[in-house]
């Protein structure tokens, strides 16, 4: 159950976002760059490999950043499959190797190649009348698991069992598409000193809440939904009840909210980090 007055807290949890946070946040990467090309092929690479511990995808991302140079953009439409091969063949981030990395680069190398950009290629599949990206991000997903990989993989393409997969999961399939929901957020969001406001054609109310552990732990909590499975119907029932204090831009408490557990200690357990909480009255954890 959802408590009154929760609204206003939320609306000072937004607030108070800072680039303390901000640095403690995949995201991060995105600003280190100023041309908008470059700042969409960088969220792309940024979200894919945002799971685990927050340390270790910065370690990884750091790495990637590193090798690529000042220009992703550029790095990506020169990109050559066997020189991606030797340069990241000792890369690994957990479920994903260098060869998973070497294939993202070229995915997003037949984007441009299509489409110009990845905003222009997701494009095909939403509709602006769509309640949701739901859609979209089916089609952009099964697209970019369609083509043709044997560049990276070989003459077979890409296998059925490839951990490349699992960079894009399909809400057809279920899934509640943290890391796609992430990269669409950090995009479509207007530009607030967290978020780019990059793509102008999806709209922030057809946004879907990216659910971490951290947002399916709170939004738990504080009565936002009463599913216990993160999946893709947690995800729409949370932005539903989000979206009932901001109809325009729902997902605007994200990144506020997954912080009280990423930056500020929260776990759902901790009484100390309780006390400081900007969400104290408000949360199950409380009682």
């Amino acid at each position: 159950m959802i408590r009154p007055g929760l609204q206003q807290t939320l609306d000072n949890l937004y607030a108070g976002r800072s680039q303390h946070h901000l640095a403690n946040d995949p995201l991060s990467f995105c600003h280190r760059f100023n041309d908008p090309a470059d700042q969409e092929i960088a969220a792309l690479i940024a979200s894919c490999f945002a799971y685990g511990a927050v340390s270790v995808i910065k370690g990884s991302l750091e790495k990637i950043f590193r090798e690529i140079g000042p220009s992703p953009r550029r790095y990506v439409e020169q990109f050559d499959p066997q020189q991606g091969l030797a340069l990241f063949s000792s890369f690994k981030h957990r479920f994903n190797n260098g060869r998973d990395l070497a294939a993202l680069f070229w995915a997003m190398q037949r984007m441009i190649v299509e489409a110009d950009s990845i905003e222009t290629f997701f494009l095909r599949f939403h509709e602006s009348s769509a309640p949701t990206v739901e859609k979209g991000l089916t089609g952009f997903a099964a697209a970019i698991l369609a083509f043709d990989y044997a560049p990276v993989f070989g003459a077979g393409g890409l296998p059925e069992k490839a951990s490349f997969r699992f960079l894009f999961p399909s809400p057809a399939a279920g899934s509640a598409c943290k890391r796609l929901c992430m990269f669409l957020r950090w995009l479509v969001r207007p530009a607030d000193g967290i978020d780019l406001g990059l793509w102008q054609k999806v709209r922030p109310d057809q946004l879907i809440i990216p659910v971490d552990r951290h947002i399916e732990r709170i939004g738990q909590l504080l009565g936002l939904t009463g599913r216990r499975i993160p999946d893709w119907r947690m995800a729409c029932e949370l932005t539903a009840s989000l979206r009932k204090f901001d109809p325009d831009d729902p997902v605007k408490y994200d990144f506020a909210l997954c912080h009280l557990g990423i930056s500020e200690g929260c776990n759902g357990l901790s009484k100390p980090a309780c006390a400081s909480c900007m969400v104290q009255g408000y949360c199950a954890a409380d009682n």
